[in-house]
């Protein structure tokens, strides 16, 4: 890890997004309410909100940091793709991209396993199926809000 003691502790917040291309069926069927393991979006806020909490286990040179607000949102954007967008804040030494960037990939791969069911072919294999352009959409480093004694 990089030795971060020196920075000031100021207020971060991260925005990430990605995209998962389903099958037209499959997007319905989630408007719908009608996917057998349950309401997608809620199922994938709550894992990928679990797994910003869990960051440092998975990437083992990212630093602990006290993590203050996440949310995570989802729009189905076209007939076959559904959009994730992650915001994740601290007040910290170090910023939250890769936090909120594991919020989306998480998110996406629990809407992937939860459809799965409705998105494999004849032969049980995934040709719609893609998970598509996660990036860091904005990064905010305040230096007002410093934390004075932390």
């Amino acid at each position: 890890m990089i030795d971060i003691s020196s920075k000031d502790v100021v207020f971060r917040e991260a925005r990430a997004e990605g995209y998962i291309r389903l099958r037209e069926e499959t997007i319905r069927l989630i408007r719908e309410g009608k996917i057998e393991k349950g309401d997608v979006f809620t199922i994938a806020k709550v894992a990928a909100i679990q797994a910003v909490k869990k960051v440092p286990e998975v990437l083992p040179l990212c630093h602990n940091i006290p993590i203050t607000f996440v949310d995570v949102k989802f729009q189905v954007v076209s007939r076959k793709r559904v959009r994730v967008e992650a915001i994740v804040r601290t007040s910290a030494r170090t910023g939250v991209e890769m936090e909120a960037l594991t919020a989306v990939v998480v998110a996406l791969l629990n809407v992937w396993d939860l459809v799965k069911k409705y998105e494999k072919d004849e032969g049980g294999q995934y040709p719609w199926t893609v998970i598509e352009g996660v990036r860091v959409t904005s990064k905010i480093k305040e230096q007002t809000n410093t934390c004075q004694g932390c």
